[in-house]
């Protein structure tokens, strides 16, 4: 007997690593999206981010301890609401982790594009949501070193970045970023500049609600030390690289389309050169894979718990010998895959998917908070958030909600709030048909009848009709005269019959006259055939009498038998009577 295998469970590093490549890989855009709206506030509005995200440390911290489940929002929702609100919050996180997976992926492959021209997108993209797929399925422990060396290795780079910006400005000064400083507000309004670089800036939280999809998966004392990690990862380098890019470039090549692309390379070859650049690049591509990583990993914890809750088909429960849901692994693979298809590698389409239900599933989070102080105030939690850090952190992701949702798209791009409906309707309207299958399968029922019952009692009723019939046409009983034949002509007639007559029962009448005796084996040779024919019932009469027209007659009167449907055999020449006095008797033999 094989010994049983311990599910090893994750620490801090590793939990920090899983949902941290994908917080920590804003990096590579926040800062850049948030000078674009807000200038040379860009770093003021991450700072209000990192303060949001400090609020939002207790709001999960109390959520999550309370309720140590997989499935994050929806795992707060189900266990003080109903399972159609917490299931809105599943799919706005599955939509969020689909966008995650395609955009990173695609990203990430541009990136690596900038090292290897040759190399083709759509193809690299796939084969590296394929790996990370793969890594997934062959276990969550696996998965984490790869996760591990990953964040390592960003960190590290982005600590040579900094160096390197550190001494390039201790050489050359900080006279840019105060040039900067008074450079005219975009958009003429301060505060419209702050509002705006704050909704931008509050994706760079993004990857913060993942470690409460994989909590079962964390050791004990785990989960609120990754939430502090992360929070420390987005409050000290989002800031810290918005105020370097203030520092070396101009606000308009910062809000240039080159510069919002790879803000972080053109940073790294403007103070080291080629080699920081490629650095950066290849860090890039590493970090934004490892948000891949994050996404698989919770994804696979949220729908595991959604099928577990019967709201997914349990199809999906089957898990590998490493212990990981495969199928469920598989089915995000090809969900994947296929919007990146269909958006033909243009993952910019995706970018009101990705914010819109990021930050709804922030806000329901929130509501799931308030929702456990009221309706669960007895169940036990580590920590506890504050009404008013409630209050203020929900009302902060509903202004960087409305703020993303009402930014005028670029060119003749469909508005975020559109691309977003377009994927979230179908989403929910198969979250809606799984939650209600019983009552439409009832529903298909109800009409399956009212449509085919009328048919059916039709043809119930032509049936019972047809049967009666055939059995009324059975009903008909037929005679047969024997002169005590042997088994072989009474063989004959039994054929003649089912060949030729519709009846399920027959006599065969033997007349005797005085002195005369039943033939030794008419008897046993009867019931043969009666056995031989089980579909008609075979009837031995004996008569006494003489066979003569005059019996016939009286037979056929007393057994209400028509005097056609009584048989004899073919008689020689000394029968003493002639066919037409038997009154219509048939020859069969």
């Amino acid at each position: 007997m094989k010994p049983k295998q311990i599910h090893k469970k994750l620490n801090e590093l590793a939990s920090t690593a899983i949902c941290g490549n994908d917080i920590s890989s804003s990096v590579l855009y926040v800062s850049a999206l948030a000078i674009a709206f807000a200038g040379q506030y860009a770093w003021i509005t991450l700072l209000i981010v990192s303060l949001v995200l400090f609020l939002f440390r207790k709001i999960y911290g109390e959520v999550v301890g309370a309720l140590p489940l997989n499935g994050g929002a929806y795992n707060a929702l189900l266990n003080t609401t109903s399972k159609s609100t917490a299931s809105f919050a599943a799919t706005l996180t599955l939509l969020s982790y689909m966008a995650t997976a395609v955009i990173s992926a695609n990203e990430a492959i541009h990136y690596l594009h900038h090292l290897i021209p040759a190399m083709p997108i759509i193809i690299s993209t796939i084969v590296l949501l394929a790996f990370f797929a793969a890594l997934t399925i062959g276990g969550i422990t696996e998965s984490s070193k790869v996760a591990i060396g990953i964040f390592l290795f960003h960190l590290s780079s982005l600590a040579i970045l900094s160096g390197f910006i550190i001494y390039f400005l201790i050489q050359n000064g900080t006279s840019m970023f105060f040039e900067n400083w008074h450079f005219p507000v975009t958009g003429g309004s301060i505060t419209k500049a702050i509002l705006l670089g704050f909704a931008a800036s509050m994706l760079g939280v993004s990857g913060f609600e993942s470690s409460a999809n994989f909590v079962e998966e964390q050791e004990k004392g785990v989960f609120p030390k990754t939430l502090k990690n992360m929070w420390a990862i987005v409050s000290i380098i989002n800031p810290l690289m918005a105020v370097f890019a203030l520092a070396l470039f101009t606000i308009p090549m910062l809000q240039s389309s080159e510069f919002q692309n790879t803000l972080l390379i053109e940073m790294g070859n403007h103070v080291g050169g080629k080699w920081v650049a490629i650095l950066i690049a290849v860090d890039a591509f590493l970090v934004l894979s490892g948000a891949v990583l994050t996404s698989f990993v919770g994804v696979s914890g949220l729908l595991e718990r959604m099928t577990l809750d019967r709201i997914m088909p349990q199809f999906f429960l089957k898990k590998s010998s490493r212990g990981s849901s495969y199928r469920i692994i598989l089915m995000f693979f090809f969900l994947s895959v296929s919007v990146l298809l269909i958006t033909n590698g243009d993952v910019k389409l995706l970018a009101g998917v990705y914010t819109i239900s990021f930050l709804s599933v922030m806000a329901l989070f929130g509501f799931g908070n308030i929702l456990l102080k009221v309706k669960r105030k007895s169940l036990p939690r580590p920590e506890t958030a504050s009404w008013l850090s409630i209050i203020v952190a929900i009302t902060a992701v509903i202004i960087a909600l409305i703020g993303n949702i009402i930014v005028e798209p670029a060119g003749d791009s469909p508005s975020n709030l559109v691309v977003f409906l377009d994927y979230f309707i179908p989403s929910i309207i198969f979250i809606a048909i799984m939650l209600n299958r019983t009552l439409l399968l009832k529903f298909l029922l109800n009409a399956i009848h009212t449509i085919f019952d009328p048919i059916r009692n039709f043809v119930l009723s032509t049936d019972k009709k047809i049967m009666k019939t055939i059995d009324k046409i059975n009903s008909q009983e037929f005679v047969f005269f024997t002169k005590g034949d042997n088994i072989a002509t009474l063989n004959k007639v039994m054929l003649y019959i089912i060949k030729n007559e519709h009846t399920k029962k027959i006599k065969i009448v033997l007349a005797l006259e005085k002195g005369q005796e039943i033939p030794p084996n008419l008897t046993m040779e009867v019931d043969f055939l009666d056995k031989e024919y089980p579909e008609i019932k075979i009837e031995f009469v004996i008569i006494d009498g003489k066979f003569s027209p005059k019996l016939i007659k009286e037979l056929s009167k007393k057994w209400k038998i028509p005097v056609n449907f009584m048989f004899i055999g073919s008689p020689s020449d000394k029968f003493p009577y002639k066919i037409e006095e038997l009154g219509g008797v048939r020859l069969i033999i």
